[in-house]
């Protein structure tokens, strides 16, 4: 199984060792899944982990290490062409449904906008893939 993981939920994996998100990146590293990113997720992570309110609360070196770890262990994909408007409550945020589409994977996301698009599209919340996992 493929997976992209939102920016949040590799932020909140990095906050908090016991919740979902570090669950599933934990499961990822076992081997569970495989994650796809793309040079535009990676440097959204990037930007995301420099806010002081996030940096402030992160170990150092913690966010260098996931995406040396992300390049090195996930698939690397391109970053996806535009494709068709599917998000509108926020348009920063079609590059991963179109990374998904590309990639053929889940988008696991703790975003209400793009949660309430599940119906159309293979879109889960983190604690959802964390009980899919332990099924």
């Amino acid at each position: 199984m493929r997976v992209v993981l939102d920016v949040n939920v590799l932020v909140a994996a990095l906050l908090s060792s016991g919740g979902p998100p570090a669950r599933i990146v934990e499961a990822w590293r076992e081997g569970a899944f495989e994650v796809v990113v793309s040079p535009l997720l990676i440097a959204e992570l990037e930007r995301t982990a420099g806010y002081d309110r996030i940096r402030q609360r992160l170990p150092d070196g913690a966010v260098q290490a996931l995406i040396e770890t992300l390049r090195g262990e996930a698939i690397v994909l391109g970053d996806p062409p535009p494709g068709p408007a599917r998000v509108p409550a926020d348009r920063d945020d079609e590059y991963l449904v179109a990374l998904a589409a590309t990639a053929g994977a889940l988008l696991v996301s703790g975003d209400r906008h793009l949660l309430a698009l599940g119906a159309a599209l293979p879109v889960e919340s983190p604690a959802a893939f964390v009980a899919r996992l332990g099924s």
